[in-house]
């Protein structure tokens, strides 16, 4: 089994913190993005190889991939971003199996091992919301096969959607459908959309399991991010720094050589390397590297790393290397 991860985007949502940085690369609860769904399937003996659709700052997803992993790996860089099937078709020329395509703002409790299980065409992972009116919708029948897919359909369609991972055994009937698209020009709002070419195969008979998950978290937005930061500090709370007069309020994830004085860090704050924390209240907030927060109040915030913040602010969202401090 093949996975394709494309991570092309400029992850605009993500701004400031995205100018300076891949969007896979923003850090959540400790560790980057890409980290929590690289760490998941990690020993995953299934998996032959993954291969990467990079862009913008793609040099820095190849050489955290290749500094943390050790999976067989594949860099295509996407130089023209006018949508997903165009960035999977990209990867055309190497897929020779089974392949899994995995969005990487899409964190799930997806059970990526019993795939191998399913006899149909493919599987769409999706969960139920209670207003699909902003996602992909899916219809499914009584056996739980895909009929039907809408973007973004008003009314609904369904209460299902697409959580941007999928699997696909028939990825010969895929490609044909992408390409089709390609040469008859098939866009969506001037993009194409890999939706619209699984529906073609679902047209044209094949069969596409609807996979239901419990849990999905996003990192395309702030708010979103900080969200998933909490989902995973109620999984694994981690406090490493020594403290002086402060106090620590679970879950939190507090690299050891931080320093927290005269300060209560937490509930939900996550505290990378080389932080130093003086006389400020933090909570739902993530803190990266080599950054100094004083005399400060923050809740839902994120501070870029080697940054300065020392203000009243009480919700703050600055990216890599500034510095803000009240005179």
């Amino acid at each position: 089994m093949q996975v394709i991860i494309p991570v092309a985007g400029m992850g605009t949502r993500l701004r400031p913190h995205t100018y300076t940085k891949a969007k896979p690369l923003v850090t959540v609860a400790g560790k980057p993005v890409l980290a929590h769904i690289l760490d998941s399937i990690k020993g995953n003996k299934s998996i032959s190889e993954i291969i990467f659709i990079t862009g913008y700052l793609g040099e820095q997803i190849e050489e955290f991939v290749n500094a943390n992993y050790k999976f067989r790996t594949r860099f295509i860089e996407q130089t023209v971003l006018n949508g997903q099937a165009t960035a999977v078709k990209l990867a055309e020329p190497y897929i020779k199996e089974d392949v899994v395509i995995w969005f990487v703002d899409t964190i799930s409790d997806a059970k990526i091992d019993e795939l191998k299980k399913i006899k149909e065409d493919g599987g769409i992972f999706v969960k139920s919301v209670e207003d699909p009116r902003r996602f992909g919708q899916i219809k499914t029948d009584s056996s739980g096969d895909v009929t039907k897919i809408s973007e973004k359909a008003d009314p609904p369609i369904s209460n299902l959607v697409n959580i941007g991972l999928y699997y696909v055994r028939n990825y010969k009937l895929m490609f044909q459908c992408i390409n089709e698209m390609l040469r008859e020009k098939k866009m969506n709002k001037g993009e194409y959309y890999l939706m619209d070419a699984f529906q073609m195969m679902i047209d044209r008979g094949a069969k596409f399991k609807s996979l239901e998950v419990q849990v999905w978290k996003d990192c395309g937005t702030a708010e979103a991010l900080l969200d998933t930061n909490r989902y995973f500090l109620d999984k694994r709370s981690m406090m490493g720094a020594k403290t002086k007069n402060s106090i620590i309020i679970p879950p939190v994830h507090i690299e050891k050589d931080a320093i927290i004085e005269n300060s209560i860090v937490g509930p939900y704050v996550s505290v990378a390397s080389n932080v130093t924390i003086l006389n400020s209240i933090l909570r739902d907030s993530i803190i990266n590297a080599n950054t100094r927060i004083e005399n400060t109040q923050l809740h839902m915030s994120i501070i870029g790393a080697n940054s300065v913040f020392a203000g009243k602010f009480k919700k703050i969202n600055i990216g890599e290397s500034s510095e803000i401090e009240e005179e």
